[in-house]
């Protein structure tokens, strides 16, 4: 067992987690969408070639669509995001003593939009799994991906994108789990058909 791995996507989807959490809770004087893309890019580059920092079961399950992870390995890394976005909870929780204000969405418009945004991530998560983006800019075009899909997203959502650390902020609906993983199966088949494989 590649423990490393999993402890990566716990220890990223922690990080990730806590960094919405306080932004939206907080009101930490940088922008929310440019803290969680900051924090994605970092870990790209990070953890990325050690467990290709999904951080976020959508892009897992996405990932898993087109055979770029085994079932076994897929299943590790969405037991250990959740169990790191449940942590981030805890832990802002205990430090603040405040919840996170965001609720879930309920319209069909708002999980369209959190497909919409997962699916630009997917896209480009897949980019860099099919070595089609320099290692130098895998952050880069990772990050900004989200950074694209969360603006895509916001009016029409609470551009989570990520149902993980839609459990970790409070906002853990149908709209929220349904959504982003219906966005990143397509992101992914959708990158993979570009080069015909």
């Amino acid at each position: 067992m590649h423990y490393h791995k999993y402890a990566a996507e716990l220890l990223g989807t922690f990080t990730l987690t806590l960094v919405v959490w306080l932004s939206v809770t907080l009101d930490v004087p940088f922008a929310t969408p440019m803290a969680a893309a900051l924090t994605l890019g970092l870990f790209v580059y990070t953890v990325g070639g050690i467990s290709g920092s999904h951080l976020n079961p959508a892009v897992t399950i996405g990932m898993l669509s087109v055979n770029k992870i085994k079932t076994n390995d897929a299943v590790m890394y969405i037991v250990c995001q959740l169990a790191g976005a449940v942590l981030a909870m805890t832990v802002a929780r205990m430090m603040s003593g405040q919840m996170a204000p965001l609720a879930y969405a309920t319209t069909l418009s708002s999980g369209v939009a959190e497909a919409i945004g997962a699916f630009f991530l997917a896209f480009a998560v897949m980019s860099a799994t099919m070595q089609k983006v320099q290692p130098a800019a895998a952050g880069l075009v990772v990050g900004g991906s989200l950074l694209l899909g969360v603006y895509i997203a916001f009016p029409f959502s609470n551009a989570i994108l990520n149902p993980a650390v839609a459990l970790g902020v409070n906002a853990f609906g149908r709209m929220e789990i349904f959504g982003p993983i219906v966005g990143a199966v397509c992101g992914a088949w959708a990158r993979k058909s570009l080069d015909g494989k």
